[in-house]
């Protein structure tokens, strides 16, 4: 079993979530040396198991929520790692399915903490700058701690951000990768076309890996031919995720590629009924999955499918595979938290993402046929405009709110721009509590970021 190999002062978990928030003043530093020596210092707890890698603008939470509960159907004791935190820090480390206890969070915090000390004190002695160690820094490195002493087969790893410069990619122990698909986010750091964000992401693509990739790298030729170039230059053959027409179940005659097709045979018409697929891969057929969940999670389900199929090197059991995802859990993901008044969240952040929730709300109906109010809130480093714009022809009243993230945009800018768009503003709220409380009779529709879906799952926990 792996032990740290010094000794050092646990934290509670307070303690532990007050050294994360003394790195919130790093921000982002793209670099991964930072992360790698703090693993060395630990004596490398990223090698006491496998890892899978998920990057991806979109959909990649989901998808590393079915990989963890498909590995696990296969008898794999599987750790998921991801972020942000809906309600809880410690929901970003969940080992067997379930978040990860406070003392062990801290304990992993406060490992990661002396780590980094210790580094830093080397580098100083050597004249060297200290490292910017970020809070994902931190959370990333306590994370193999924690699943290592956990003594976990595999973990299944959400990259952050990007793919080349994330904390997870230096994990050396990654054995399988998939990219769900890319859109335009965090171009501040990524860059501003899609080609140059899809090429950030495509770098966790290395030599003797297996890849997959999701349909939505394939939406623009363009984008496709980076995965496609980098795989050929790491001599990686991919696996391609598409989805079939309803009306063929056969796959594109082009099989240069090996494929996981994905058709969707029964979408949900009301909240709670099922979505139904069927999922074909090079090694086997897969009818009648089912979930209860969007028909958006149809390609997620599937690109998970192929991923696993790729790390295990075999053909996934079809009725363990069928419980699996039936059962996966996905917070924040078109969640319903209360049935009357209905008040239905979604984590969409990106018009990308936006479009695709608004794709699968114009499947189902509401049972008292009402027309429900839209809540929004969004983080100013996202496409405002283009949420926006989305958002707006389908809801002709919203209210507008702001979260506590420090990124958060004013609900007076954002009230403006729905204004402009064409929408009555009904109501303009200084918080999430706030508004939650002068809309508890209505039918409500939340979304427009991660932060706000959490914070108003945070009322109802």
């Amino acid at each position: 079993m792996y032990q740290v190999p010094f000794e050092f002062e646990a934290l509670d978990y307070e303690g532990s979530l007050a050294e994360l928030h003394s790195a919130l003043r790093f921000g982002i530093c793209p670099m991964l040396e930072t992360v790698e020596d703090m693993l060395a210092e630990l004596a490398d707890p990223d090698l006491a198991f496998d890892c899978v890698q998920i990057a991806g603008t979109n959909g990649k939470t989901s998808t590393s929520r079915y990989t963890a509960a498909i590995l696990a159907g296969e008898g794999k004791r599987c750790a998921l790692y991801t972020s942000p935190e809906l309600v809880s820090y410690t929901e970003r480390m969940e080992v067997a399915g379930t978040p990860v206890s406070e003392a062990d969070f801290a304990y992993g915090i406060s490992a990661a903490a002396e780590a980094g000390r210790r580094v830093n004190a080397r580098r100083a002695a050597a004249g060297e700058r200290p490292y910017d160690i970020t809070e994902f820094d931190t959370l990333t490195v306590a994370a193999m701690v924690v699943f290592a002493r956990a003594g976990v087969d595999v973990c299944v790893l959400e990259c952050g951000m990007g793919g080349r410069w994330d904390a997870t990619s230096a994990a050396k122990s990654i054995r399988s990768v998939a990219v769900t698909g890319i859109g335009l986010d965090h171009i501040r750091v990524l860059g501003d076309t899609l080609e140059a964000i899809a090429g950030e992401k495509a770098a966790i693509i290395k030599p003797g890996r297996t890849c997959v990739l999701g349909s939505g790298c394939a939406e623009a030729p363009s984008v496709e031919a980076v995965f496609l170039e980098q795989c050929a230059s790491a001599g990686v053959t991919p696996t391609l995720v598409l989805e079939t027409p309803a009306d063929d179940a056969q796959a594109p005659d082009d099989a240069a590629l090996p494929r996981a097709a994905f058709r969707v045979t029964k979408r949900p018409s009301r909240l709670g009924a099922p979505l139904e697929l069927d999922v074909t891969t090079s090694r086997a057929d897969y009818h009648e999955l089912a979930a209860l969940k969007p028909s958006y999670q149809a390609a997620n389900i599937a690109c998970a499918v192929a991923l696993c199929e790729d790390h295990l090197g075999r053909a996934l059991d079809a009725e363990k595979l069928y419980q699996s995802v039936i059962a996966c859990p996905t917070p924040g993901r078109f969640q319903l938290l209360r049935p009357e008044p209905p008040l239905l969240i979604d984590a969409c952040h990106n018009p990308q993402s936006v479009q695709a929730f608004l794709a699968s709300l114009s499947e189902i109906t509401f049972v008292d046929g009402s027309e429900p109010l839209l809540l929004c809130a969004v983080l100013a480093d996202k496409d405002v405009k283009g949420i926006v714009e989305q958002l707006s022809p389908r809801f002709p009243k919203v209210a507008c709110t702001q979260t506590s993230s420090p990124r958060a945009l004013a609900v007076r800018e954002l009230a403006e721009l729905f204004r402009d768009a064409g929408s009555e503003i009904v109501g303009e709220y200084a918080d999430v509590p706030s508004a939650l409380s002068a809309l508890c009779e209505e039918s409500l529709i939340v979304c427009g970021s991660i932060t706000l879906a959490g914070e108003v799952a945070a009322e109802f926990a």
